[in-house]
């Protein structure tokens, strides 16, 4: 499936499983802003799909908390809260201390190199105005802590909130003096993961993700000051 505005193009995944992560990346990224009513039929024409695999989409973006379906008035790209804020701050945070505990001891020496490597590369784009590296190393750094935790059903329960967590980071506006703190702290992470010291990584994990829970919070207030 291709389509015309953004040249999306997938070979061989199955057509369900294109429309899903087009439509899933169409709300992360805000085209489709909270509140809005997605219409069945236009998103099938604006796809070239029928409207079997936008449905079946809709389902599976219910259940990753990005769209909520009101009896006989339609689904709609969900709006976030302070709660849902919390909540899932709460739920990264238990997950990035235990999968960071364990990675610091399962990661090879080489991977915790690289990652230590992509960090001082988004520093150097960070410096020039570039923040693109440093939310790509973002994301690679925890998604490679949780995939070395060596537990799958971690990995499962990290993978069925990546999508929201993407759409509250995007929701952000960048501040250069929010990503030179957390660059700080990934630094810290990745640090204690090649001294060997699990105690100290964890600890800087949640502490790194507190603070990314208040800044979040205090954004989301900014901007929703009758909240």
């Amino acid at each position: 499936m291709t389509t015309p505005e953004t040249g999306f193009a997938v070979v061989t995944d199955s057509l369900a499983d294109q429309v899903y992560r087009l439509l899933r990346d169409q709300i992360v990224h805000g085209r489709h802003p909270q509140g809005e009513r997605l219409d069945i039929p236009a998103l099938a024409a604006s796809m070239g799909v029928s409207k079997t695999p936008i449905r079946e989409a809709l389902v599976r973006l219910e259940a990753d908390q990005l769209v909520v379906t009101r009896p006989r008035s339609g689904t709609f790209v969900a709006r976030i809260t302070a709660a849902d804020i919390d909540e899932m701050c709460g739920m990264r945070k238990a997950i990035e201390w235990f999968a960071t505990g364990e990675a610091t001891l399962r990661m090879p020496e080489r991977t915790k190199r690289r990652l230590k490597a992509e960090l001082e590369t988004a520093d150097r784009a960070a410096a020039r105005g570039d923040y693109e590296p440093f939310y790509r190393s973002d994301q690679n750094l925890h998604r490679s802590i949780v995939e070395h935790a060596g537990n799958a059903r971690v990995v499962a329960v990290r993978d069925g909130i990546e999508a929201y967590l993407e759409w509250l980071r995007i929701g952000d506006t960048t501040d250069p003096a929010q990503v030179a703190v957390s660059a700080a702290r990934h630094h810290e992470i990745v640090d204690a993961m090649l001294a060997g010291d699990a105690a100290a990584a964890r600890e800087v994990a949640a502490l790194h993700v507190d603070e990314v829970r208040e800044q979040t919070l205090a954004d989301f207030h900014a901007a929703h000051p009758e909240s």
